[in-house]
């Protein structure tokens, strides 16, 4: 094992024994850190979305370009803050199994419960944050960033928001493997910020950002946002969630640790 200690598959492996003795030993600790990576994606968002209503003032459009870099900083935080993502850990997960690493049941049981404190994180924060200035009842219009995208991602077709929630999680996970590859804080910042800002750009559906998008648009603008309905928010949930489970579970973290498999020398 020695010396495979500094591949790519050897720390995710460690990664994932982190997890599992985390969830085993401090379940609600284990909780928290899910929340807090809401905590900082709801921000973070918070903030693109308001400098993208600023910026589009400017010039028609380059709204969207800030949003998209802005919100690159999201990832930064909650890896550098140690907080648990629903998204990565369906790479971690099934990687996770695939190599017997965990039992399933403990690998189901870390995703889940990832992914459910990050949507109850998600409305605590969107909720505290509609007391806030930017966010307060009145001062976000229908034509605000925010509630255009909401608007958009709930208009998409259930297709549609499957296959971008493939190329969503794809996104993500690349920017997990690289983070893990850089030696450089600065490179890993650089690097975090504009591959994430590809699926952004691209308006590409990723359940745990929807999560706080449609929470804080509907706490700060209330429930006249056109097509906004819970099933509608449901639905988008339920296939940007299998999307994202077959890009970040299925297309990177299944398919690379095959891949690790079928060599003793081309390891990743």
């Amino acid at each position: 094992m020695a010396e495979h200690q500094d591949t790519l598959i050897y720390n995710i492996d460690k990664s994932i024994k982190k997890k599992a003795d985390l969830i085993e030993t401090n379940f609600w600790a284990y909780a928290v850190r899910a929340i807090m990576a809401s905590v900082y994606l709801a921000i973070g968002l918070a903030i693109s979305a308001y400098t993208a209503d600023k910026l589009n003032h400017i010039v028609d459009g380059l709204g969207k370009f800030s949003y998209s870099l802005m919100f690159g900083w999201c990832l930064v935080m909650i890896l550098y803050m140690n907080a648990e993502l629903g998204t990565s850990n369906m790479m971690y997960m099934t990687s996770a199994v695939h190599r017997k690493v965990i039992p399933f049941k403990t690998a189901l049981k870390i995703l889940a419960t990832c992914i459910f404190f990050n949507f109850v994180g998600a409305v605590i924060i969107t909720f505290l944050l509609s007391f806030t200035t930017p966010f307060q009842a009145g001062h976000v219009e229908a034509d605000s960033y925010l509630i255009e995208a909401a608007v958009a991602k709930l208009a998409k077709t259930p297709l549609t928001q499957f296959v971008e929630g493939v190329f969503a999680n794809i996104v993500v996970n690349i920017a997990v493997f690289v983070s893990m590859r850089m030696k450089d804080d600065a490179g890993r910042v650089i690097a975090l910020i504009f591959i994430i800002f590809i699926f952004a750009f691209l308006g590409y559906e990723h359940v745990i950002a929807n999560f706080s998008l449609f929470s804080l648009a509907f706490f700060s603008f209330g429930s006249g946002i056109e097509g906004m309905t819970v099933l509608s928010v449901l639905s988008n949930f339920l296939f940007a969630a299998l999307g994202n489970y077959v890009g970040g579970g299925i297309l990177i973290g299944l398919l690379y640790s095959w891949l690790s498999n079928k060599s003793k020398l081309y390891v990743d």
